[in-house]
């Protein structure tokens, strides 16, 4: 991660199942960029946890209740995040849905976007 990330936080915002996001820390206040994949479904994107949902980001997330991404050159505001579980990952696109199945990822948030549609 320490060689990846850097990388990926340039073309992250860019790639289709990625994405840049950005949040504030819940104690620090420290703004913060950190790539992921996410899939977007109708005013909704849902990231898959690949690392489960005990992770500083998600509670920083989960505390503010809001997110920004950005994904193939476009910015949004999420929120209303939902934690859920789902051992069939039907969310996923097929071929992903088959590497999270390996990695046993069953974790998900889904947050929908502010004010879609205006």
């Amino acid at each position: 991660m320490r060689y990846v990330n850097p990388v990926m936080r340039v073309v992250a915002g860019w790639l289709p199942w990625f994405a840049l996001i950005t949040y504030r820390g819940r104690k620090s206040g420290k703004t913060y960029h950190t790539p992921m994949n996410v899939f977007r479904h109708g005013n909704e994107f849902v990231f898959a946890l690949t690392y489960g949902a005990d992770v500083q980001w998600i509670k920083n997330v989960l505390a503010s209740g809001r997110l920004e991404i950005k994904t193939m050159g476009r910015t949004y505001h999420l929120t209303d995040p939902i934690l859920f579980d789902d051992p069939t990952r039907h969310l996923m696109p097929q071929p992903v849905r088959f590497f999270l199945g390996r990695m046993r990822v069953h974790q998900f948030l889904r947050m929908r976007i502010a004010n879609a549609g205006t």
